[in-house]
C-alpha cells in the first residue's frame, strides 16, 4: 500500500489496481467545517484531473479532482449524512471513493508523503 498526493490536496491510497481517494488533512484544515459532500455514482469513469466530487465548507465550495484515471467501484455515501467525517478523519473514514485504476503509470506524476509535506510547508 502506497499513499500519493496531488497539488490540489487529494490523497490516493493504492493497493494493487484499486485505490481509495479523498482530500488531505491539510485541505480539510484549510476548508474549515465541512457541511456538504457530493460523491459520484458507482460506475462513473474519470480521467486524471477531472472534477470528481464536491466538498463545501462554511468557508468555500471546492471541486475534488481525480488524481488518476479510473472508474468508481464504491462511493462513501455516508459523507452525505455526516460530512463532518471529512474534518474528523480526512485520510481515513472521510474517504470519498474507491477506484479501479486505468493507468497506474499516472501515479508517477503524484507526490509521496515527504514531497507533499514540503509542498504544503511552502504554501
Amino acid at each position: 500500500m502506497t499513499t500519493y498526493y496531488t497539488e490540489d490536496h487529494e490523497w490516493i491510497l493504492v493497493e494493487g489496481d484499486q485505490a481509495t481517494i479523498g482530500i488531505s488533512a491539510y485541505a480539510a484544515e484549510q476548508l474549515g467545517d465541512v457541511v456538504f459532500v457530493e460523491v459520484p455514482d458507482v460506475g462513473t469513469a474519470f480521467g486524471q484531473g477531472e472534477d470528481m466530487a464536491v466538498v463545501e465548507s462554511v468557508k468555500a465550495a471546492s471541486d475534488v479532482y481525480a488524481p488518476v484515471s479510473g472508474e468508481v467501484v464504491e462511493a462513501n455515501q455516508e459523507l452525505e449524512a455526516a460530512p463532518e467525517t471529512v474534518n474528523e478523519d480526512p485520510e481515513g473514514k472521510g474517504w470519498f471513493v474507491k477506484f479501479t485504476l486505468k493507468d497506474p503509470a499516472e501515479l508517477t506524476r503524484l507526490m509521496d508523503a515527504t514531497a507533499y509535506k514540503a509542498f504544503c510547508d511552502n504554501q
